[in-house]
């Protein structure tokens, strides 16, 4: 499978590579485009001051441009959190995207987004203070408009990026189980 893995709000950070290095040893193409050009931050604050100084459209146009040689293929599209919510509206833009692994992270979703049997899964951590349980809800019956076939699987405790193993948000255990399902997912596509 190939796969257009994007980063968090902490840009492209060891954690995203190592994701990476995981999927490559399961047999999948992955590449892991660095949207804040080589920009890495140690807090969601600079990461976040760092994202608005760039902007959401610039953002979104450097995520299509890296994309854009590989789009034919039919790609996987996943992502951390930011990263996530960038994947998804590539996915949903994409009518040969092949699934969507959104890895604590979602996005709004056009009222006229169509993505019929498109796989999605979602993981995150159960509360999340950025994914609260309202805007999942809303998220999911959205999703479930656009024709996708969605799967959501909740960590209760775990922090929100518990997949990154050099943040205070890991969660060794709730990361080992995702990335079981994650990869089973993955394998099915």
């Amino acid at each position: 499978m190939d796969i257009m893995l994007l980063h968090s709000i902490y840009g492209l950070r060891p954690a995203v590579r190592q994701a990476a290095d995981r999927l490559r040893a399961a047999g999948h193409e992955v590449w892991t485009p660095d949207l804040f050009d080589g920009h890495t931050f140690t807090s969601v604050e600079e990461g976040k001051e760092f994202n608005e100084a760039i902007g959401k459209d610039e953002l979104l146009k450097r995520a299509v441009l890296a994309v854009a040689p590989y789009s034919d293929r039919g790609l996987v599209y996943a992502g951390f959190s930011l990263g996530a919510s960038v994947a998804q509206t590539l996915a949903l833009g994409d009518e040969k995207a092949r699934g969507l692994l959104l890895l604590h992270g979602t996005s709004d979703i056009a009222p006229n987004a169509s993505a019929p049997d498109l796989p999605v899964q979602l993981h995150v951590a159960e509360p999340d203070a950025f994914e609260t349980d309202d805007w999942l809800s809303a998220w999911y019956l959205q999703m479930g408009r656009t024709g996708a076939d969605v799967e959501v699987y909740r960590y209760p405790g775990a922090g929100h990026l518990y997949t990154d193993p050099d943040l205070p948000d890991h969660d060794a255990e709730a990361a080992e189980a995702t990335w079981r399902v994650a990869l089973g997912f993955l394998d099915s596509l």
